[in-house]
Formats: structure tokens, sequence, C-alpha cells
């Protein structure tokens, strides 16, 4: 493996992570949230043992993780300077070490103290290693330094969208009577990885019941029958970027009239569709469809997001990246480059797309 983007591609995410550092005033990042690590280094990897990436003001960034981990981090990393420490170290004190080798014991050190890395252990202990450092935050900046994609992110969440529309046919060619999602599952999962996923992670497949509470519900492997919907959410992952793709498949005849239903949620959901501009209010987007649904009674009621950021995925608790949501209360704007992850459900129905956001065209 070698570095996923060019060095110029790295020096523009290292500017804009000194921007923000020098907004807070700090003069090193510590990074430790693994989509973080990804786009700023070049590699990451689960947190097995801790490990960090650190940034100063000026000069080239290091790494600090297991032996373990030391060769392939060198050959993704943009950089040379990798520092891997045995299984009987000390994470947190061969970083201070580090830290204080550097001549930084005395920084102001940034961290995203949302960074599910860097959580209270972790800020304590590297605050009693460097008694004379001050720990400063940058909130949010792991998520929102990465929000707007360059062109070589965008052509790897297509590729990842393409490797979902494939998937999601190879399900609906074979959906009939007797087919268990466990088994629709297998398909999409082979269907990954022969065609390039980083994995055969498939996202939820399950029967489409009730209204839309169904959607983190539990794969089973009791056949479908005549009439039956399987809801299908696909996430494939091409080096770490993803793209997602919902679609409830009908099991044989519609025996439930939910054609209709279908109809108007696609419609609604193409109004809102158009509605992502750049500089558009998330609120008023969201609202587009939201208000739709209710107001035709497609619902009785609706309180969750109808949308949320999408793009660089890590070894994480987090499989969705919610740093930014379409909801009535969201008042941040769209930008040109941002991708999301955009759905809706009623009636045991569930659509959804990944949209980028595209300049508009004049004329439009």
């Amino acid at each position: 493996m070698s570095p996923l983007f060019p060095r110029e591609e790295f020096a523009a995410r290292v500017a804009k992570a000194r921007a923000a550092m020098a907004e807070a005033g700090a003069e090193l990042l510590l990074i430790d949230h693994a989509e973080f690590l990804a786009w700023l280094t070049g590699y990451t990897v689960s947190e097995t043992m801790y490990r960090a990436a650190f940034l100063p003001l000026e000069g080239e960034p290091w790494f600090v993780l297991r032996d373990l981990d030391a060769e392939p981090c060198r050959t993704a990393c943009w950089f040379a300077d990798i520092l891997g420490f045995p299984d009987t170290a000390k994470p947190h004190a061969v970083m201070a070490d580090e830290i204080r080798r550097r001549g930084l014991a005395k920084a102001r050190i940034g961290a995203d103290h949302a960074s599910y890395g860097f959580t209270a252990a972790t800020r304590d202990r590297l605050a009693a290693l460097l008694p004379q450092a001050r720990f400063v935050d940058l909130p949010q900046a792991s998520d929102l330094l990465r929000a707007v994609k360059s062109p070589a992110e965008i052509g790897l969440i297509a590729q990842a969208a393409g490797i979902a529309d494939k998937a999601m046919r190879a399900i609906a060619e074979r959906a009939r009577p007797g087919l268990s999602p466990r088994a629709a599952a297998a398909i999409a999962a082979t269907c990954f990885l022969e065609n390039g996923a980083d994995t055969g992670e498939t996202g939820p497949i399950l029967p489409g019941i009730g209204d839309h509470e169904f959607l983190h519900g539990v794969m089973t492997a009791q056949p479908l029958g005549e009439g039956d919907i399987l809801h299908v959410e696909l996430i494939p992952k091409l080096r770490g970027y993803g793209a997602r793709l919902m679609r409830p498949v009908l099991i044989g005849g519609d025996k439930r009239g939910l054609l209709p239903l279908a109809e108007r949620l696609v419609a609604l959901q193409d109004r809102q569709f158009a509605a992502m501009r750049p500089g558009a209010l998330a609120c008023e987007v969201d609202a587009v469809l939201r208000e739709a649904v209710l107001r035709e009674g497609l619902r009785p009621i609706y309180d969750n997001v109808t949308g949320y950021t999408l793009g660089l995925y890590g070894r994480t608790p987090r499989p969705s990246d919610f740093s930014g949501v379409f909801l009535p209360n969201a008042r941040w704007r769209l930008e040109e480059g941002m991708v999301f992850h955009m759905y809706t459900t009623a009636g045991g129905l569930g659509f959804s797309e990944s949209i980028l956001i595209e300049a508009e065209v004049a004329g439009d």
C-alpha cells in the first residue's frame, strides 16, 4: 500500500488543520480520532492500544503507535517519522517522552475533546506526564475539517456507490418468496468483495415492518413470504470511503398496495434533493421532506433525521457521522463538495441516496 492521495492533497489538509490550530492558539495538534488520522496522515488503525499522530505548527508530523502496526503505517503515510513501541510499553508515556524530546513539553497542545479517542483518562494521563503543557480544545475539528471532500475523495465515494448499485440489483434479481434477510445479506457481501469493497459488511438487511422502527432491527434467517418487504441498506466502503443506499425490495406481488406510498415518498425526496444547493440551510432542506410527509399523513410522527454526513469511516464506535444532520433546528449551511446520506421511511418502506453538493450551473 502507498499513500492514497498525492502529497499536494495532504499539504492542503495540513494547512486547514494548522489554520484551526492558529485560531485556537495551539502549538501542537494531537490527532487520535480514527477518520481524522486517516485524513491527515494517510493511515488509521483501531485503538487496541492508544495511538496518535502529532502535528506541529512548523515541520512534518509524527505518528506513535504499536510496533506491530508501524510498518503498515510507514507504507501508507506521506511522511516518514513513525515511532513504534512494544506492547510492554505505556503508550501515553512514550508519547509524552517524544513531546519532551522535541522541545514541546511546555506547548499548548490542541486536541478535539469530542474525539472518542481523547477520553478523560487520556487527557488526565497526558496532563500528569506533561505538567507544563496546556491542553486546548478544537471543538469537533476531527469531523468539521473533513466536511468538504476533494475530487479524489468524491471519486472513491462514487466508486463505492457503484458497488452498492450492483449489490442492490443482485438482491432484487433473487427476491422471491423464501428469501431470508440473512441470505440477501450473503448476496450483498459477496458482491461487495467481488467488486473491490474493503469488507463484506452490508448494513441492516431485515424485514420492513411497522412505520420506521425497523431500521435498526436485527437480521434474521426467517424466510419472507408473498407481499413482504425486505429492507436493504448497503454501506460499502472503498479505502475507507463509503456510500449508502436504502431500498425496499418487494417479495412477490404488492398485496398491501404499497406502490402509491413508495411513489409519493420518492417524489417528495426528489424535491428535497433539488433543494440541496450550496448555501442552503440544513433546516430548510429538511423541511421540504419532513413537513410534506407529516402534512400528507404518511407518518404520524417524524422525529429522526432526514440525512447526515457521509464520507470517510474508520474503525470506530460510530457507524454513522452525525457531525452534520438534517433536522428542524439545524442552522448550518451546505457547501460545494459536501456529501450526505439522505433517507426517508414510512409504512415499512425506506429509500435513500448518497448525495453530492455541486456548484450551481448558470441557468439552473
